[in-house]
């Protein structure tokens, strides 16, 4: 069985990425420098965060010879950091730029809300810090977030293309009339994704928007997949996750979640582990399913009818109703 594939022209072991978390030091004191040298020990790509916990140069120093890394861009006000950012990128050796488009604003995350942020924040906004400008009072999102543009739009591809000659993927589209947007204003791809469940209260996740993008870029005069990737994350948690994307359509998926919670229980070591079951996982359904190579995988290895039924799952948070205890008037008592 071979999992190698490629993401625009650069070999990972499989088509899965490290994608872009904030402040990774919060889960571990090795912060993003220890994904780094995960992601070059299992042979798969990273993606550097904008809001990381250590800052650009140490992650940049981090890699190994030849190690391939992208770069994820919040944004800022003031378009002259993210000039800095982007040329500093470039300059380096990074090789794409995934600009996030769905955080005009961040969603209401009522949990992160009630606390204090209190702890280092990101690197990119220690000199806001040193101003006073950061708001540490409504929760570690809203803290590291301030300086993001909420006025983002299309009309803006145009100066970021003057910038760099790095290709422009846009992170964080929700429908295929966007996907063909992105397409027609010369970017290379999209990442297909609802920011980890956490902005718009049951937005689509990425695999259930990967089938309309497709049939839409299919129809479209010009494309092809090589000239356009689709990836997409959120909720990738098994390696047969892995390989219904890759069948319907998507170049490789990013995962997140499964990231740091590995990184703060196991450190580095427990990344790669985490990496190495995906590959286990992977190995054993493409076997299985008589697909020997990630080409030989198609869409007819997959039944989507149900993906439209969109079944809002919501899990019951045992450590809240632990913590919290419930408001409960004095007839209830009765």
């Amino acid at each position: 069985i071979d999992m190698n594939s490629k993401i625009f022209g650069y070999n990972t072991s499989i088509p899965l990425y490290i994608t872009a978390t904030a402040l990774g030091k919060l889960a571990d004191p090795e912060g993003e420098v220890a994904l780094t040298k995960a992601a070059s020990n299992t042979g798969i790509l990273q993606m550097l965060p904008t809001l990381s916990s250590c800052s650009l140069d140490e992650m940049l120093e981090a890699r190994s010879p030849g190690q391939v890394v992208f770069s994820q861009l919040y944004v800022n006000r003031e378009r002259q950091r993210t000039l800095e950012y982007v040329t500093r990128c470039e300059r380096e050796g990074v090789k794409a730029l995934f600009i996030t488009v769905d955080a005009p604003q961040l969603g209401r995350r009522e949990k992160d809300m009630r606390n204090k942020f209190k702890k280092q924040g990101t690197a990119v906004q220690k000199g806001d810090e040193a101003a006073g400008k950061v708001d540490r009072n409504q929760g570690v999102a809203r803290a590291i977030s301030s300086f993001i543009d909420p006025s983002l739009n299309w009309k803006d591809l145009a100066w970021f293309k003057s910038i760099t000659k790095l290709p422009i993927i846009l992170k964080g589209v929700q429908c295929a009339e966007d996907a063909l947007m992105a397409f027609r204003h010369g970017c290379q791809g999209v990442v297909l994704s609802n920011h980890g469940g956490r902005q718009l209260d049951l937005a689509r996740s990425g695999i259930e928007i990967l089938p309309e993008v497709m049939e839409a870029l299919r129809m479209e005069p010009g494309y092809t997949k090589d000239k356009f990737q689709v990836f997409v994350d959120g909720g990738i948690r098994r390696g047969a996750d892995i390989f219904k994307a890759i069948a319907l359509g998507a170049t490789a998926v990013g995962i997140g979640r499964p990231t740091i919670y590995s990184l703060a229980a196991y450190g580095r070591q427990g990344v790669e582990h985490m990496i190495d079951i995906f590959k286990t996982e992977l190995e054993m359904c493409m076997r299985l399913m008589g697909t020997p190579t990630i080409h030989d995988i198609k869409p007819a290895h997959v039944i989507t009818k149900n993906l439209s039924d969109h079944f809002a799952v919501q899990p019951q948070d045992n450590l809240m109703n632990g913590v919290y205890e419930p408001l409960v008037t004095q007839a209830s008592k009765l």
